[in-house]
């Protein structure tokens, strides 16, 4: 089973394009982390947050009994600004250094690059966002 980490922006439909793929950056995850803390900014799961939305949609995809997910914090929201430092370094630590990630470089990022355009705009439409994920 496949995880995938997408991007939440606050409200019913921001008015712009909210998909990423988000495969290659879940598959990466922990190296991704280990890049941003030696780069000082905010590992991506520092962004996750669970919400109504995507505890249904585990549940539709068969994640079992979530009677766990009754007790989850209040949903957490960030400012868009945020995610794109994080982003932001992470494109490019790895353009500098493209064998980091070793075949994956390029997916990962492109998934990125998805992430910064749809923060962007996040950011300028005044919007809050998360990270939530999903299993294919």
């Amino acid at each position: 089973m496949a995880a995938s980490l997408y991007i939440v922006v606050e409200g019913e439909d921001p008015g712009f394009d909210i998909f990423v793929n988000g495969q290659a950056l879940a598959r990466n995850e922990d190296a991704l982390e280990r890049i941003a803390r030696q780069l000082r900014v905010a590992p991506l799961l520092e962004f996750f947050s669970a919400d109504e939305n995507s505890m249904a949609l585990l549940s539709e995809q068969g994640a079992g009994d979530l009677d766990w997910a009754k007790h989850l914090p209040q949903t957490q929201w960030f400012q868009a600004p945020e995610g794109l430092v994080t982003v932001g370094a992470l494109i490019g630590f790895l353009v500098e250094n493209p064998v980091s990630l070793a075949s994956e470089t390029n997916t990962v990022l492109s998934e990125l690059r998805e992430y910064q355009r749809v923060l962007g705009k996040t950011a300028l439409y005044g919007l809050r966002w998360h990270l939530a994920v999903s299993w294919l």
